[in-house]
């Protein structure tokens, strides 16, 4: 899925490409003489992003690339769009800048989760508390911590227009990795919702799904969703081995059940989340289980050996 968000809602020079759920949503800014752009997508769709970059700027070419979070389906196009504009500058949190320059797949979370980026470089960081001008607007820089714990949000003020990542999505946020790690992270979610609350945005350029303006009711969900999980760590978990699950099956689109199950089991979050969370089962009763919700709710659906994406 493809398609631009109606423009009355945006600033001038502010495109956003709306993706499927394997590939974040793009922002393309007009800076002038060339564009910016914010996320890449996920690598599965790195041909696809450079194509729809190139014909969106057609007339000014790529300068920059920004990058909320170092999550796969952020960055995973950063590579590829490195390659096609030779001078592009790529901007990306402070919290792995390390782990980028060495490329470590494990600390980037790509090879515990079973996902794939293409190695890429950086040429800047992205500071919260700071401002970067991009064309005619000044867009602030604000720390956006539980997702991801270096996550970064952009607010433009003027138009109150907010890029909020994984965040807030119309209908909640992303994963609380560090929760499924042993580390206490659902404050963070809280402190962050307070934050995008404080800023008043008018309008919300979500990292997956449709731009919204009823930023109320989104927080509310957000809030309600937050309080589930903490009231009940393992819907949390539940909901992640699903989510990760899915996200496979987003990639692959069909595989054998059998070599399906055996990349879960060597997947080292799922694992994870089984010790902490699901000992009462052995793994693979507990991987059977995932994959039947998924299968009842829709979300695939399994034909004899196969397993496919719905």
């Amino acid at each position: 899925m493809n398609k631009s968000a109606a423009p009355t809602l945006l600033p001038p020079g502010v495109r956003v490409f709306e993706r499927g759920w394997l590939s974040s949503n793009n922002i393309l800014i007009d800076c002038g003489h060339s564009t910016a752009l914010v996320d890449t997508g996920y690598s599965t769709h790195s041909a696809q992003t450079v194509a729809l970059v190139q014909s969106a700027s057609a007339v000014k070419p790529l300068g920059l690339v920004l990058n909320t979070h170092l999550h796969s389906d952020h960055c995973g196009g950063n590579a590829a769009l490195q390659q096609a504009f030779p001078s592009l500058r790529t901007l990306i949190p402070p919290g792995l800048a390390h782990a980028v320059q060495d490329w470590d797949p494990v600390a980037l979370t790509y090879a515990p989760t079973g996902q794939h980026c293409t190695q890429f470089r950086f040429d800047g960081l992205l500071l919260p508390g700071t401002e970067i001008d991009l064309g005619d607007l000044t867009w602030e820089v604000h720390g956006a911590p539980g997702h991801d714990p270096h996550s970064v949000i952009l607010f433009e003020p003027d138009s109150r227009t907010l890029i909020s990542a994984d965040a807030l999505w119309e209908n909640g946020f992303g994963i609380v990795f560090q929760e499924l790690e042993g580390v206490g992270a659902f404050d963070e979610v809280g402190a962050t919702l307070e934050i995008i609350d404080a800023l008043k945005p008018r309008v919300v350029i979500p990292g997956h799904g449709s731009v919204f303006t009823d930023v109320g009711s989104a927080l509310i969900a957000a809030r309600a969703r937050l309080q589930a999980f903490t009231r009940d760590p393992r819907k949390h978990a539940r909901h992640a081995a699903k989510v990760l699950l899915k996200f496979k099956l987003l990639e692959i689109q069909r595989a054998a059940l059998p070599d399906f199950m055996s990349w879960a089991l060597g997947t080292v979050y799922f694992s994870l989340v089984h010790q902490r969370f699901f000992t009462e089962s052995t793994m693979n009763e507990w991987l059977e289980q995932m994959v039947g919700e998924l299968a009842a709710s829709s979300a695939c659906r399994l034909e004899g050996p196969l397993i496919l994406n719905n």
